[in-house]
């Protein structure tokens, strides 16, 4: 892919710059015959070919995730002893297979519970909810279907404290949990514990199973190759084609594509302009979509606005640091039901770095990863705020103030 050569190339430069040559610090992981395993092999690397007909999703348990785990200090054989502990019970047509349990709680629900809430609790696996978010919506998000995962930080998030009628909570507890309890707040929930190497396999196989119910194919994603060629059709067009701004708030620029085309009405700040996103959605099947391209680790705690904007619209809130979120939640947000609304922020980078070889910086391509996106959303008839920040400390201020505010402009709950 085009995000994958692009960090190649950079990292290829910074290490030929430095006196070190690229090829003994660089191990590259492909399917065989690729033109990068071919190039790779051409120039000395050490390649590793992966299972060809395992998606990149469901290649955690592939060379995809095992060499680069390794080399991080994982103990392989312990992880796959983990997930061989549980293949026979997981390839057994029985009732007490978990991986059919986990998938018909998922998919199977009649009417379906179309948001999944994944939310830790002591299950020690840090970051696993984000991991599962990428398998569940990208494998399931399509034809107008899907199970949507939210990531919660804890049972005082909205979602688990007070679930809505669409929504599965999904607690993630840890391997000796003997706690069989449901939560009283949830009408629907399941508790699912293991070590990792179990739950990488039993959540794959789960998901599948869940696409199987839904009538789905769970392994394709035609809605991220669409965003990809809206993309790359941008950046031929080159970083100056992006709309005027409907409105200029601040050091915030507003835009507004998709749904009926007037949705914005006359407003003329970031407040208002949120507020008519939000009058979009549907109250009881809808979901938000924050989609920040920004620095996820400078900036952070923006991350915190999913609770005060889940508590404000009383439905599920989704946050995703792009282009991340593309591969994950993106395609649910295009091939699963029309019911989303999605705010999308974006700034210009503080530093760009040049791709060696391209005629195009990391900033151009981020940017046009995003505008593509908003585009393909709105072909779809979703509506997208797009709140541009011209000044990044300035308008990211401004947008912190009014994500956090728990009630719309003007007062109304």
């Amino acid at each position: 892919t085009v995000e994958t050569d692009s960090q190649r190339r950079a990292y290829e430069q910074a290490f030929s710059d430095a006196g070190i040559d690229p090829a003994s610090r660089i191990v590259v992981v492909t399917d065989p015959g690729s033109p990068l395993d071919k190039e790779s092999r051409d120039k000395g690397y050490r390649v590793v070919n992966a299972d060809p007909n395992v998606g990149g999703r469901y290649s955690a348990l592939t060379a995809f995730g095992l060499v680069p785990s390794g080399l991080a200090g994982v103990d392989i054989e312990a992880l796959l002893d983990e997930a061989d502990s549980v293949a026979d019970l997981l390839a057994a047509d029985d009732d007490a297979n978990p991986g059919l349990r986990l998938g018909a709680a998922m998919g199977g629900t009649d009417p379906l519970r179309d948001k999944l809430v994944l939310v830790d609790d002591g299950s020690g696996i840090v970051g696993f909810a984000d991991w599962a978010e990428q398998l569940i919506a990208e494998s399931t998000g399509k034809n107008g279907t899907g199970v949507l995962p939210v990531v919660a930080g804890g049972d005082d998030d909205p979602e688990v404290k007070w679930p809505a009628d669409d929504i599965t909570v999904a607690r993630l507890v840890a391997s000796d949990s003997d706690d069989d309890e449901p939560s009283r707040d949830a009408a629907s929930e399941v508790r699912v514990g293991g070590a990792l190497g179990a739950q990488l396999l039993l959540w794959e196989v789960a998901t599948a199973v869940a696409g199987r119910l839904l009538d789905i194919n769970p392994f394709d994603q035609p809605d991220v190759e669409s965003a990809k060629k809206a993309a790359r059709e941008l950046l031929d067009q080159g970083t100056g084609s992006a709309a005027a701004a409907a409105a200029t708030d601040g050091a915030v620029e507003i835009r507004a594509l998709g749904g009926d085309g007037s949705w914005l009405g006359d407003a003329q700040t970031v407040p208002a302009a949120l507020d008519a996103l939000f009058a979009q959605l549907d109250e009881s099947r809808g979901y938000v979509a924050v989609m920040a391209y920004l620095d996820r680790l400078g900036d952070a705690d923006l991350a915190q606005c999913r609770v005060p904007l889940a508590r404000r619209t009383e439905r599920p809130v989704t946050f995703g640091w792009g282009p991340r979120f593309l591969h994950s939640t993106g395609q649910f947000h295009k091939g699963g039901p029309a019911v989303g609304v999605y705010l999308q922020v974006t700034a210009a980078p503080k530093e760009d770095l040049a791709i060696p070889g391209r005629d195009f910086t990391f900033g151009d391509f981020i940017a046009s990863q995003a505008g593509g996106d908003a585009a393909v959303l709105a072909d779809h008839g979703r509506p997208v705020l797009q709140l541009h920040l011209t000044d990044h400390d300035a308008g990211l201020a401004q947008l912190r103030e009014a994500l956090s505010s728990s009630t719309p402009e003007g007062g109304r709950g």
